[in-house]
């Protein structure tokens, strides 16, 4: 399993750059440093679509006494879970953590910053979110911040699911992902599901690169039909370089897709996917 917005200078991964690096660290300012420059911006583009699918999740009725949790794949610093929950903007977030004040904090004072800050920004009607990504100091940051209720760093691509995820995935409603899907398989979603207590939603932005057919049919198998609309595009990131933006429009043109307007341009692009129970 790997981690959203993954890119940058360590080497490339099938013409796309990777960022390993920045999601080792014990706190998120060089994640929002490297990739400000790169316009990374799927989770703003997110934020409302996840909000109204939490709303609508909780408001069905599936027979258990609490509401549904959503689960975050490769969640690393919890960047969706502080958009669901808090008045709070992806731009806030990169102003915060790469303002020249939040770079002579100690990781300690930032974390007690952050706690403070987003408990101030809570909003009424919170859900739980569960954070799950390989990357331990980015999820273990997330929780201890509070940005999530509890985090997991299973690699369901190598192996199965923990004693903790499993009693965790009781509980889950809603799966989420930004970024993630040039690196998880339908492996992971099969893991998940097989784990799961309780209808599960599934939302999903992923890139224009990728073919989502083999996780959509994984997902048929388990009762989800999984809708998108081709027509709707969201902006990920600016390209690295020439070298990744040739990839990624010989890519999308391998899948049957137009890069007219969209990888063209220089950015890649993600498109949205919705996977819902054929019975409610």
């Amino acid at each position: 399993m790997a981690r959203p917005g993954s890119g940058g200078t360590e080497g490339m991964t099938g013409g796309k750059s990777r960022f390993d690096d920045i999601y080792g660290r014990p706190d998120p300012r060089a994640y929002f440093r490297r990739l400000a420059p790169l316009e990374y911006e799927i989770p703003h583009h997110a934020q409302p679509v996840f909000r109204q699918a939490a709303t609508e999740r909780a408001a069905l009725d599936d027979g258990r006494a609490h509401g549904p949790a959503v689960l975050d794949l490769c969640c690393s610093y919890g960047i969706n879970a502080a958009l669901l929950n808090h008045d709070v903007t992806l731009a806030e977030m990169y102003e915060r953590y790469t303002s020249p004040d939040s770079q002579t904090m100690s990781t300690a004072e930032l974390k007690a910053s952050d706690k403070e800050f987003y408990a101030g920004r809570r909003r009424p009607d919170p859900v739980p979110v569960f954070g799950l990504d390989v990357s331990a100091p980015a999820v273990q940051y997330a929780l201890e911040v509070g940005l999530v209720d509890a985090a997991f760093t299973d690699d369901l691509e190598q192996g199965s699911t923990s004693p903790g995820l499993s009693r965790a995935l009781a509980d889950v409603g809603l799966m989420t992902l930004t970024g993630g899907g040039s690196y998880i398989t339908a492996r992971t979603f099969t893991a998940l599901l097989d784990g799961a207590r309780r209808p599960v939603w599934i939302n999903a932005f992923v890139l224009r690169t990728v073919s989502y057919r083999p996780i959509a049919r994984a997902l048929a198998v388990r009762g989800l039909n999984t809708t998108v609309d081709v027509s709707r595009t969201y902006p990920q990131r600016r390209f690295t370089d020439e070298q990744e933006r040739r990839y990624a429009i010989a890519a999308v043109r391998a899948l049957g897709g137009d890069p007219a307007g969209c990888e063209e341009n220089g950015r890649f692009y993600s498109l949205h996917y919705k996977s819902r129970p054929d019975t409610p």
